[in-house]
């Protein structure tokens, strides 16, 4: 009897230790079961270097939203944002990829605009800028091509 209650006990206390688990590791992904609370944009880049799925969005170095998929289409990038509910972003906006450090993660930065029509939900910004090519930059400096 006593055996059976010791055996339940250590099987609680692993169910809660996976459960435990399981949580942090979605929190630490920063993922989200039910999708997150957010709007899409849409946008196309000529280059988006080695930009991955959940990367960061960022303005003024604050994190507003993930890339949330990565497709070709008509030989370009096509990349899907999912961006906080609070921050809207002016039709001139201008979307570029960005590197943390000199070889670091890609994230995707935004720049707001300044008009007075905002992008809807959905939406797509139409102002882009491709990855720096790294690999390409070192070849001209070498060449003497900078």
């Amino acid at each position: 009897m006593k055996k059976s209650t010791m055996e339940l006990g250590v099987g609680m206390f692993l169910i809660a230790g996976l459960a435990c688990f399981g949580y942090l590791s979605v929190r630490l992904a920063k993922s989200e079961f039910f999708g997150g609370n957010g709007y899409e944009l849409h946008a196309q880049f000529s280059n988006c270097g080695s930009l991955k799925i959940g990367a960061s969005v960022m303005i003024a170095g604050v994190e507003v939203g993930r890339v949330k998929s990565i497709s070709l289409e008509d030989y370009q990038a096509h990349v899907v944002f999912m961006i906080n509910p609070d921050v809207t972003l002016d039709m001139d906006a201008i979307a570029s990829v960005k590197t943390k450090g000199l070889i670091g993660e890609k994230f995707v930065e935004l720049l707001p605009g300044g008009m007075d029509e905002k992008i809807k939900p959905g939406g797509r910004i139409m102002n882009t800028e491709p990855a720096m090519d790294l690999e390409q930059l070192i070849a001209k400096f070498v060449q003497g091509n900078v």
